[in-house]
């Protein structure tokens, strides 16, 4: 699943790019209010700050995007062979499968579920393969290293990230927060409007930004290729049923 890493690494260089540009912004202002070129108005301090924040959502967009890139590929795996039926599936996909079939997590009148369990059992007694489906994922806003460990626990991914990543994952920088925890705070606050662009960044700088890009970005890397890992193993398969 090259695709996943291709991906990861193209979102990635987007925010990269943004933070080249803040790091020359930022040298400019060492010398004096930054300024564009046969323009008298200088950039203020205030608009430095405000396209500091911005660095929070594309993260956060990095980290959402990455993670349902990396469930949906899963899903989407899983009905590659016409010849797997939800008996191949290990117990925790197929527990996905049997949610999304049979509206099990989904508010529904009597009848429509009758209908949903009366389709599933139709499709186990007529042993058709698996049906396209998809995985219910975090609600918007929610992701961070926990609902990532949590997701991953839940589809039987043993996510196992190296001690030097998940140290500095977990470490507390700000807030009591760790860098993915601020990330998804911050793009809260920001997307809720409870804090304002130049209050967000009001106390960063280049560094620090680039400092929770880094470990953000080696994080997410190790668990794309954990995610990479299980699809190519099969490992959302029983073992007597995955490919030799």
């Amino acid at each position: 699943m090259a695709e996943l890493i291709a991906a990861f690494n193209e979102r990635l260089e987007e925010v990269e790019a943004y933070l080249d540009m803040l790091r020359i912004l930022e040298q400019a202002a060492q010398s004096g209010r930054p300024r564009f070129r046969d323009i008298d108005q200088p950039i203020t301090v205030k608009q430095q700050k405000i396209l500091y924040s911005s660095v929070y959502l594309q993260l956060y967009n990095l980290v959402e995007s990455t993670m349902t890139s990396c469930v949906d590929a899963i899903a989407q795996a899983a009905t590659i062979d016409p010849r797997w039926q939800a008996g191949d599936l290990s117990p925790e996909l197929r527990k996905e499968w049997v949610r999304f079939t049979a509206k099990t997590h989904t508010e529904l009148t009597p009848k429509n579920r009758l209908d949903h369990a009366l389709e599933l059992c139709q499709h186990l007694v007529s042993e058709r393969p698996i049906s396209s489906f998809s995985i219910e994922k975090s609600g918007g806003g929610n992701w961070d290293d926990d609902a990532i460990e949590k997701i991953s626990k839940r589809l039987g991914l043993n996510l196992q990230v190296s001690q030097p990543v998940k140290s500095n994952i977990k470490r507390r920088l700000k807030d009591d927060l760790g860098p993915l925890g601020l990330v998804k705070k911050f793009r809260n606050q920001l997307a809720h409007g409870s804090i304002s662009f130049s209050e967000c960044a009001e106390e960063d700088t280049v560094a620090w930004l680039v400092d929770i890009k880094d470990k953000t970005a080696s994080y997410l890397r190790e668990v794309v290729t954990h995610f990479d890992s299980y699809i190519e193993t099969h490992k959302y398969l029983v073992p007597e049923s995955r490919p030799a």
